[in-house]
């Protein structure tokens, strides 16, 4: 039981050859079933396989969007059913994801000790459990919200599973087409309150879409010596100047403070909205700015920290200041 109870992160494999050879700790025959263990034990690895961060960012995203949507007052059984379906889609496409990645997480030191690669759960299990929250979430959100937002979660998984998720091995373009998942969630969110897309839906999709590029440089950046070491062509493993890297984050960081004006233009929100959104803008650029230039981890730990702090704070205002119509 000692063996159980204890977890350390396992040294990371230096290559898919010694993923697939038996080695411990990723061998088959190294595999704990996740039914030899205590229920609570079992049901920790199943919520680490659903990348619990990631989806409560989703989730979250996905809230905002239904605020901004409603008119009126707020349907919350369909509210409840939203929250509810994203939830189990995010974390089914997490542990897709992770099935059809656990050989490349084992090589990299911050995705070893995951559930698969680590050897605490059988892929097959990943693939099962990822599969059934999947259509779970979108047949919930098909027949408890709408079709629209059915649609647009389905699109998520197919771009997710079967255009970013491969492409990471294939060019430093994935991010883009990271971003359009990633900026999806918010805008499934306004379809399940106003049954349509518009300008504002639109707003909403490129704010997090421009948000999430610094956001990732910032990741790629402190991890680059992982996506080398697996093979990912993420823009800061390539560029072994930074240079590009540099643009990509300033660039960007001052098309999010542009586009976070719209709202206010559009006549979505009000002036304090406005204000805000201008404060938190030139606070976020100045965390981009010091990255760009700098180029060390501190800095893109810095900038990382600011963005998760940023959009949760911008999105909130934007909830506050809603010109009820």
């Amino acid at each position: 039981m000692k063996a159980e109870s204890e977890n350390p992160t396992p040294a990371p494999a230096t290559s898919l050859t010694d993923l697939e050879s038996g080695g411990a700790p990723y061998g088959r025959g190294q595999r704990t079933s996740v039914f030899g263990i205590s229920i609570l034990r079992r049901l920790s690895i199943y919520l680490e396989l659903t990348k619990p961060r990631l989806t409560l960012l989703s989730v979250l995203t996905v809230l905002a969007g239904f605020y901004l949507g409603t008119r009126g007052a707020i349907d919350a059984v369909r509210l409840a059913h939203l929250l509810s379906g994203t939830a189990l889609l995010g974390a089914g496409l997490a542990a897709l994801n992770q099935y059809i990645e656990w050989r490349v997480d084992g090589l990299m030191q911050r995705t070893a000790g995951r559930p698969l690669p680590s050897g605490r759960l059988h892929p097959r299990v990943a693939l099962c459990f990822g599969a059934s929250t999947c259509f779970g979430g979108i047949a919930q959100l098909l027949f408890a919200v709408n079709a629209l937002t059915a649609v647009l979660a389905a699109s998520t998984l197919v771009l997710y599973l079967f255009c970013y998720t491969p492409l990471k091995r294939l060019t430093h373009w994935c991010t883009i087409v990271g971003a359009i998942v990633g900026a999806i969630p918010p805008v499934m969110g306004y379809a399940a309150a106003a049954n349509t897309l518009d300008s504002v839906a639109l707003v909403l999709f490129a704010i997090l879409f421009v948000w999430q590029l610094p956001h990732f440089m910032a990741i790629a950046s402190l991890f680059r010596d992982d996506y080398r070491a697996a093979g990912m062509r993420m823009l800061p493993a390539l560029d072994a100047a930074e240079k590009r890297t540099a643009r990509q984050i300033a660039f960007h960081s001052l098309a999010l403070l542009v586009i976070t004006l719209w709202p206010t233009y559009l006549g979505i929100t009000g002036t304090a909205y406005l204000m805000g959104s201008l404060f938190l803008g030139f606070i976020f650029g100045a965390f981009a700015f010091d990255a760009a230039v700098n180029h060390t981890q501190q800095a893109a730990r810095r900038l990382f920290v600011a963005s998760i702090a940023y959009l949760p704070t911008l999105l909130g205002v934007m909830m506050w200041d809603k010109i009820q119509a």
